[in-house]
């Protein structure tokens, strides 16, 4: 009782303070990409995260809700798994229309009813209300042809959504359109035609390599401008190490391991900056700094020859992004707060993306209604290095092509035979699903869906029960926005 009722007391303190919170969301950055977290198998050098680790707390089993783009951001900003979208499987491109509701809550729209200041600064990869020159909506890359109307004011992005300010881009660097926005509008139009793997409209003027250090500088210049005793929320959703592979010449060469391993290190610069930012404008005590990835690295960055050379960017995880296996989508997950978290201190806590929002709610004094965050749980009391008091039996992880994996405790399941995504590799047992110890297999090797059938079904039940009440967590049923979500499209004999 004394424990929780000290805890009880931090909290709301904390509350009362209302920290400044920065989520730094990477793009493919995998788990052991990051050498504090890799020390063996990490040849790449990121004294910018590695210092963050050093100076707050690192999460060693956090997950994004998916292994690809799109999903895991829609699921970090509502605090609900993508899944229960009608986003079943893949991602969007730069001229899909929003996946995020216009009345769903948002962790900006939590956070700016408690008097924070909010922003974005990057990648946005969720939608947006595009229309063509006769005023439809626009679809997909059908848009390259039909055209944009360029003028017109962009509705349900971020600044629909919570947000009050935004500088980035639609989608990906691979994805038209390329060329910047200002919070609901394009920053002139696209005259020309770009291709930077994907060929599509862009802006005279865009280049896809000057695109992270943009984001760095404006997110610092946003940083610089923020006062103590003034909350602020800032997103910083960067658009590396994912392809192109594109580090500035600064950085080329710096590695050793090949562009990929330059980029990372591109990437850990602006993560730096970022820091140096909050440290110089005297913000550092109360501001929570949180770097993560939106998924594993990705096949793109040619994982065999990078662990030819020693690195392996999923450390000892199986699979990439895209695959239902931890390497697809276990990230990291670096805390620092120097009011809440211990310095130099880990926390093997499981917790997802999804758990942004109800720490958020935590950490602001806010109660979400019961329509908001339906899979977010609090991470809070882990930074005081307490136990997580979850209402959350278990953690859902959902691969590209839609299928279904379930961990709880220290069981894992799968719902395919295979990787749910991009790896091609044999299946060492004849069964139609999945079953891990990850204590003992945290490489996902042993299968034991055969040995242990009462564990998968316990496990199977839970999952269909966190999809069936449309919530994963303590409170009334909601409903998903489809009729039906198939757990089971994987299990194929």
């Amino acid at each position: 009782m004394p424990a929780i009722a000290g805890l009880i007391g931090w909290t709301a303190a904390l509350a009362a303070e209302k920290p400044n919170i920065i989520f730094i969301l990477a793009d493919d950055l995998g788990y052991g990409d990051v050498q504090a977290l890799n020390p063996e198998h990490g040849k790449i050098a990121t004294p910018g995260m590695d210092r963050l680790a050093k100076e707050g707390m690192v999460f060693t089993d956090a997950h994004s809700s998916s292994s690809v783009c799109t999903p895991t951001r829609y699921s970090a900003l509502t605090g609900r798994y993508n899944w229960r979208t009608s986003k079943q499987s893949g991602v969007l491109f730069g001229f899909d229309q929003p996946l995020i509701a216009g009345d769903r809550l948002t962790v900006a729209g939590l956070l700016k009813k408690q008097g924070y200041k909010t922003a974005i600064v990057g990648k946005w990869h969720l939608g947006l209300g595009l229309v063509s020159p006769d005023g439809k909506p626009t679809r997909g890359q059908r848009a390259a042809i039909d055209g944009v109307d360029w003028k017109a004011r962009i509705t349900g992005g971020p600044v629909d959504l919570g947000f009050d300010s935004w500088h980035g881009i639609a989608a990906s660097l691979d994805m038209p359109p390329y060329i910047w926005i200002k919070d609901d509008h394009f920053i002139g139009e696209c005259s020309t035609t770009k291709a930077f793997h994907r060929k599509g409209p862009a802006h005279s003027d865009f280049e896809a390599v000057d695109v992270l250090d943009e984001i760095g500088t404006k997110a610092a210049e946003y940083i610089s401008g923020q006062k103590t005793g003034e909350p602020f929320f800032l997103y910083v959703p960067l658009t590396s190490p994912h392809a192109p592979i594109i580090p500035t010449d600064k950085w080329k060469g710096k590695s050793k391991l090949g562009l990929y391993g330059d980029f990372v290190m591109h990437t850990d610069a602006i993560v730096g900056q970022i820091t140096d930012a909050v440290d110089t404008a005297g913000l550092s005590e109360n501001t929570m700094i949180i770097v993560t990835s939106d998924n594993g690295c990705s096949k793109v960055a040619d994982i065999p020859a990078l662990k030819k050379q020693g690195h392996f960017p999923n450390a000892h995880y199986r699979g990439s992004k895209s695959d239902i296996w931890d390497g697809g989508h276990r990230v990291p997950f670096i805390v620092r707060w120097p009011a809440g978290v211990t310095a130099g201190s880990s926390n093997n806590e499981l917790i997802c993306l999804t758990d942004l929002m109800a720490t958020c709610a935590d950490l602001s004094g806010a109660k979400l209604p019961d329509n908001a965050g339906e899979d977010s749980i609090s991470f809070t009391p882990a930074l005081k290095g307490e136990p997580l008091a979850s209402t959350r039996k278990g953690v859902v992880h959902h691969s590209v092509s839609g299928q279904f994996a379930y961990r709880s405790g220290k069981w894992k399941i799968l719902l395919t035979k295979a990787s749910g995504g991009w790896t091609k590799e044999p299946v060492a047992v004849n069964a139609p699903a999945q079953l891990y110890d990850m204590e003992a297999d945290p490489g996902e090797q042993n299968n034991l869906y055969h040995t242990n059938p009462e564990v998968f079904a316990i496990l199977l039940a839970e999952l269909e029960s966190d999809v069936q009440r449309g919530r994963s967590t303590a409170g009334p049923d909601q409903k998903n926005d489809v009729d039906r979500v198939n757990i089971r499209r994987g299990m194929k004999r």
